[in-house]
């Protein structure tokens, strides 16, 4: 769930993604990490194994920009946000990779809000949490 300015946008079962986006990336990254996302077979089937993906399972997604992925911590005490791109870089990406995804997913995307401070709440059922990076390509 995340709460902005008195705003409440929520999902049930499905993936909280938070996208951070670094300088240089591209709508070929947006499109293979759209494609990889909406694939992952991440949820349990009649077994419990993790053996279905979103649209298997009808379930929801909501994306929140996160340029805090991109910190580097090797100097100092004081985190590095040199490697997220700036707003005018990021925010066309983040918004394609929302296309994108709907496309993808063939589900209505939630957002959270470009660029402000935002209450999330999560129930990680599990926990899965997954790093992906497109430039690794894993």
């Amino acid at each position: 769930m995340i709460k902005e300015s008195g705003a409440i946008n929520k999902i049930g079962c499905g993936l909280l993604i938070f996208l951070g986006v670094e300088q240089g990336d591209t709508d070929e990254d947006i499109q293979w990490l759209s494609g990889k996302i909406s694939r992952l077979r991440i949820f349990p089937d009649d077994k419990g194994n993790m053996n279905r993906a979103l649209n298997e399972i009808n379930g929801e997604a909501m994306v929140v920009s996160q340029f805090t992925l991109h910190a580097s911590t090797k100097k100092g005490n004081r985190p590095s946000f040199i490697k997220a791109a700036k707003p005018e870089e990021a925010i066309p990406l983040y918004e394609s990779f929302i296309v994108q995804l709907e496309k993808d997913t063939s589900s209505t995307i939630k957002t959270g809000v470009f660029g402000v401070m935002m209450e999330i709440s999560l129930n990680n059922d599990g926990p899965v949490t997954i790093l992906m990076d497109s430039r690794q390509k894993e």
